[in-house]
């Protein structure tokens, strides 16, 4: 009988041990993200910020850089494109890719050049990039004549751009939420300077529910940017007041951080 029950313990141990080997992930086999299909991993990287996280997965691997670089997760905007090939993503002027734009889209603006933009209207969700190691390296003029730059009807991001305005204003900012990452935004001198504001926003934070949750609403966040000319930084006709604001001095420049939302009550 003890010999039975030895035998029966052996036997229940050796099938343990070949259930945990079999359980245990093979060291040796590739990663289980990249078991995944193509469909399933681009819709993991479209929830990464663009620059750096997005563009880091491209140097993982030859089957990581397609995805990374798919035109489902970038619109590209290059001044100059191959002759006749405007397709797949790519379009000649930034107007032209936010007109094709779906709601979510990421939209890289090429690095060089001068790109012009005029009274653009945002009225989806979007994101703005620039392409360059510097916000420096992707610039976008406003012509005089023109109200603003960008109009912003919707939340979106705009992240790494230099953008000039000769009269008028960088953004316009009238609903949704603006976030504003390592950019410069510039007002060019001209004897007009108090008609000039980087940052102008008219929105009028209305909406009961949106002031009681946090992150909703209209607002403006603006985070390691620098902010030159014009009148003043920023300028509110609406409900929404500056606050929180932090300032970093350099010898060429001034770095600001601050938010433009609508005043808590006590």
């Amino acid at each position: 009988m003890e010999t039975m029950k030895k035998k029966r313990r052996k036997n229940s141990e050796r099938r343990r041990t070949s259930r945990s080997r079999s359980r245990s992930p093979d060291k040796t086999g590739p990663s289980p993200i990249n078991a995944l299909d193509d469909g399933c991993l681009m819709h993991i990287l479209s929830f990464l910020n663009p620059i750096p996280d997005r563009y880091n997965t491209a140097l993982v691997c030859h089957r990581w850089r397609d995805l990374a670089c798919h035109p489902r997760l970038w619109l590209r905007v290059e001044e100059r494109p191959v002759k006749g090939f405007c397709g797949d993503g790519v379009f000649p002027d930034l107007k032209a890719a936010v007109l094709a734009a779906k709601p979510g889209d990421t939209i890289l603006i090429a690095a060089g050049g001068s790109h012009v933009a005029c009274d653009i209207q945002i009225k989806k969700p979007l994101c703005l990039v620039g392409g360059g190691a510097l916000p420096d390296d992707t610039i976008l003029t406003c012509a005089r004549g023109s109200d603003s730059a960008f109009e912003f009807l919707s939340t979106c991001k705009v992240m790494n751009l230099t953008v000039r305005a000769e009269l008028g204003c960088c953004f316009l900012h009238r609903s949704g939420r603006l976030i504003i990452e390592g950019c410069i935004l510039q007002c060019e001198d001209n004897p007009l300077d108090y008609l000039c504001f980087p940052i102008v926003s008219t929105a009028s934070n209305t909406n009961a529910l949106s002031t009681v949750v946090k992150g909703q609403g209209d607002s403006v966040s603006v985070a390691h940017t620098r902010i030159e000319g014009g009148a003043k930084a920023v300028l509110t006709s609406g409900t929404l007041e500056v606050q929180r604001v932090r300032v970093i001095y350099s010898r060429t420049s001034l770095l600001f951080w601050f938010d433009v939302e609508k005043m808590e009550k006590d």
